[in-house]
C-alpha cells in the first residue's frame, strides 16, 4: 500500500480530524488512536435530527466512518507515566494528528512546540474550525458552523440558509487535511524537515467554493441563484420521466448537441423551426422549449432515456438517491462501492478508496477499534512487559 512504514498518531474527536487518519489509514498507514477516559465522544453520537444511528454494540455508526483502519490505545496523559507513554509513541510516529483546541492542545502539551521538541521532523497536523489566527482561532466548531460562515449554506438555491447535508464539510476538510500531511510528508522526503500544517472548516468551505468566490470577488456575481428549470436550454436541465425518475443532462457547446438531442427525442420537426435554430432563440424561448420536452421525456422511463442518450453520445445522468448508489453497476465495476465484512461475518456496501493506483492497491482494511483493543500489543512493541504493563493498568494510566 502507497503509505505502508507510515505511522500515524492520532489524538483527534468525532470526524474532521479522524477522517483525516481514516484516509491515511486507506493508503496504509499505521494509525495509532489515543483515547482516554470513556473515549471519542463520537462513540456515543448515536441521535442526529431524529436518525437513529446506533449499531447493535450500542456505539455510533460515525464512529466507523471516522475510526476504520486504526489501532486503538486507551491512555491518561494527565499522569506523569501515560505522558511518557506518549512521549515514547511521538518519537516513532511521523505524523501526530490533532483537532483540539488551541488553548486545550497548550495545557495538554499536544502543541506543535512541545511535540516537536521530542520530534523535530515530526508532521504536526491541526484541524479547527476557523484557523490557527485572529479572534475566532480558540473557538470550538462543527460542520454546520463551517458551512455557515464559509457561504456554503447560501448555495442551495435557497432564499433562506440550508445545510448541504450532514458531515459534506467534515469529510472534505479531512480530505483536505490528508492532502496537506501527504505534502508536508513530500516535502520531509525531499528536505529531511517536518512542519506544522493546519486546516479548517472554514478554509475548506471557502476551498470548496472557490468558483463562486472569485466570480463574486472579480464581477460582483452573486451564484446563489435558484435553477429555474424553464430558464434552462433542455440541453443543461434536469426531467421527470414516465416512472418518476429524474434525468440531467449539460452539454456545452450546446449547438454542436442540438441536433443529436433533437434526433435521440425523435423531435427533429424542430430544428426547422426558426424559433429555436441557435442558441440565442433558444434561451428567448426556453419555457416554451422546456415545456415540450417536459412531455417528451414523460414517455419513457429514466433507463430507456439512459439507453438511447447513451446510443447517441449525449451527456445525460440519471439523478440517482445513495441507496441506489449502492448497487450502481457503474459504481461496482469501478469499486466505487465495494463489500466489506465487519466482525460480525456481515457484509456491507462501503465506498471504495476513490482513486485506482497501478502498482499498489488501497483502502478500508479494518473496523474501528473498540476502547483501548490494541493498547497490551502496541504496548509490547514499544518495549513494556507483561508484567509493566499490567501495572500501568492497575495505576489506570492505560486501559
Amino acid at each position: 500500500m502507497p503509505l505502508e512504514g507510515v505511522r500515524v498518531l492520532e489524538y483527534a474527536v468525532f470526524h474532521a480530524g479522524p477522517g483525516a487518519g481514516a484516509i491515511l489509514g486507506d493508503l496504509g498507514a499505521e494509525v495509532i488512536k489515543i483515547e482516554e477516559g470513556t473515549g471519542d465522544p463520537e462513540r456515543y453520537w448515536t441521535m442526529v435530527g431524529g436518525m437513529d444511528l446506533t449499531l447493535p454494540n450500542g456505539e455510533s455508526i460515525w464512529f466507523q466512518i471516522s475510526n476504520r483502519n486504526k489501532k486503538g490505545i486507551c491512555l491518561d496523559i494527565k499522569k506523569e507515566k501515560g505522558r511518557e507513554i506518549l512521549h515514547r509513541l511521538v518519537k516513532e510516529a511521523d505524523v501526530f494528528l490533532t483537532n483540539l483546541r488551541k488553548s486545550t492542545k497548550a495545557s495538554m502539551g499536544l502543541d506543535y512546540e512541545t511535540i516537536s521538541r521530542i520530534n523535530p521532523k515530526i508532521i504536526h497536523a491541526n484541524i479547527s474550525g476557523y484557523g490557527p489566527e485572529g479572534p475566532f482561532s480558540d473557538l470550538g466548531a462543527y460542520d454546520p458552523m463551517g458551512q455557515a460562515r464559509s457561504g456554503m449554506m447560501f448555495t442551495t438555491g435557497k432564499d433562506e440558509p440550508a445545510l448541504i447535508n450532514l458531515g459534506v464539510l467534515d469529510q472534505a476538510t479531512a480530505i483536505a487535511a490528508s492532502h496537506a500531511i501527504l505534502t508536508a510528508l513530500f516535502f520531509r522526503e525531499r528536505h529531511g524537515i517536518g512542519q506544522e500544517v493546519h486546516v479548517s472548516l472554514y478554509s475548506t468551505g471557502l476551498w470548496l467554493l472557490y468558483g463562486n468566490m472569485v466570480m463574486m470577488g472579480a464581477l460582483s456575481i452573486d451564484p446563489n441563484v435558484e435553477w429555474d428549470r424553464s430558464l434552462n436550454s433542455p440541453l443543461r436541465n434536469r426531467f421527470c420521466c414516465k416512472d418518476g425518475n429524474w434525468i440531467i443532462g449539460t452539454h456545452h457547446p450546446e449547438d454542436k448537441y442540438w441536433p443529436a438531442f433533437c434526433e435521440a427525442t425523435d423531435q427533429t420537426a424542430i430544428l426547422s423551426d426558426p424559433r429555436f435554430a441557435d442558441n440565442a432563440g433558444r434561451i428567448e424561448n426556453c419555457p416554451e422549449l422546456v415545456a415540450l420536452f417536459d412531455e417528451v421525456f414523460a414517455t419513457k422511463t429514466r433507463d430507456e432515456w439512459m439507453d438511447i442518450f447513451r446510443e447517441h453520445r449525449l451527456m445525460f445522468s440519471p439523478v440517482q438517491r445513495i441507496q441506489e448508489v449502492l448497487t450502481d453497476p457503474q459504481a461496482l465495476i469501478n469499486d466505487y462501492v465495494v463489500d466489506f465484512e465487519t466482525p460480525t461475518s456481515d457484509k456491507v456496501k462501503i465506498p471504495g478508496y476513490p482513486v485506482h493506483f497501478s502498482a499498489t492497491r488501497a483502502g478500508t482494511r479494518s473496523v474501528a477499534p473498540t476502547l483501548g483493543e490494541h493498547t497490551d500489543p502496541i504496548m509490547r512493541q514499544m518495549g513494556y512487559t507483561n508484567q509493566e504493563i499490567q501495572k500501568l493498568k492497575k495505576e489506570e494510566v492505560i486501559r
